[in-house]
């Protein structure tokens, strides 16, 4: 299976956009900006446009709205050729109820927004954490079981957004799970690993052998495309990886190392990470004013365990094969990183 030729044929075609929300995040800004190099017309759903790359913004559509305005968002689908869902709350830790209103909730009004448009095509972004319960897994695949407990309230969420996708009827419907997105203008991984190690507070937790994927944004911008092109894949469901595992720590070594920063040297038992961490969450919750524990067992599971997946099925069903390998994607970021904090 090919992709479509960039900039010809049906990518033309201005008067049927594709609809990103999310637009203001960081994989939105990356799926805008190769949305926009193709020539194609976009438009962006999102709430803070402030960080969006400036060169892109004049050449979408905004839409600025939250998941909740269900008129603004049939407005925005209004007329697209498909929907390209990947707005979502991600992070380790916060109030439940605010999870379920982005990733559940949030998902639903854009599902009916798209069927009520008469969007043909609708594409989630998942995650691959809707199958890890903090345990070794290797090649994992699609079909692998959910756990019976979820780590934390961003997979649940997530899972229970699958969910909604799979049971959508109208409306053509495919999920992408990317594992450990990264890249430049990334907000969470690099710059929070940085901050930790700049204060000596960042352990190496588990042996350090552990093996884990990663997909720079790039590859996942071109899965999201491709998801949205090929044809008979509709209630399909894919891993998305760099196909390259690493060790979880030299991967954050060559990492911090690149950015002249001394990586961690002292080691934490995972079994005693967990129980300070389950600690730490038990505390955060009787006490919100403390803000986000500094360790949770979902980050712990995160750093500590292996968890490789397939992604077979992508590469046969849609053509997919990364196009930035980790080598060359580790160094775009830093690249980026040393530019922005310069």
């Amino acid at each position: 299976m090919t992709e479509p030729r960039e900039g010809t044929g049906e990518q033309e075609r201005g008067s049927e956009p594709t609809v990103v929300t999310g637009a203001t995040g960081f994989l939105g800004r990356h799926l805008c900006a190769a949305l926009v190099a193709r020539g194609e017309s976009v438009v962006a759903v999102g709430r803070d446009f402030s960080r969006f790359p400036p060169l892109v913004e004049p050449l979408c559509r905004k839409a600025v709205t939250d998941l909740g305005d269900a008129r603004a968002l049939e407005a925005a689908c209004r007329g697209a050729r498909a929907v390209i869902h990947g707005a979502a709350l991600s992070k380790a830790w916060g109030r439940r109820e605010d999870f379920v209103r982005v990733n559940v909730e949030g998902t639903r009004n854009v599902l009916e927004a798209a069927r009520a448009a008469g969007v043909r095509r609708f594409v989630h972004i998942s995650s691959s954490s809707v199958v890890f319960e903090g345990r070794d897994g290797w090649n994992l695949t699609e079909d692998a079981p959910l756990p019976s407990r979820f780590l934390g309230d961003y997979s649940e969420t997530k899972a229970r957004a699958e969910e909604l996708v799979r049971a959508a009827r109208g409306i053509e419907t495919i999920i992408l799970r990317p594992r450990g997105i990264f890249g430049p203008g990334d907000p969470g991984i690099l710059p929070l690993l940085v901050a930790r190690a700049r204060a000596k507070r960042l352990s190496i937790i588990g042996s350090g052998d552990n093996v884990q994927d990663f997909t720079y944004v790039e590859n996942v911008v071109h899965a999201a495309l491709l998801a949205r092109d090929a044809a008979g894949v509709s209630g399909r469901t894919y891993f998305i990886t760099n196909g390259e595992p690493i060790r979880v720590w030299d991967f954050i070594r060559r990492a911090l190392e690149g950015l002249g920063i001394a990586p961690p040297t002292r080691r934490v038992p995972l079994a005693v990470a967990r129980t300070v961490a389950a600690g730490l969450e038990a505390l955060y919750r009787l006490v919100p004013a403390l803000g986000e524990p500094p360790l949770t067992r979902y980050t712990v599971s995160l750093v500590g365990v292996n968890q490789t997946l397939d992604i077979t099925a992508a590469r046969r069903e849609l053509g997919y094969a990364p196009r930035v390998s980790l080598d060359e994607g580790l160094a775009r970021t830093l690249a980026a990183f040393r530019e922005e904090h310069a």
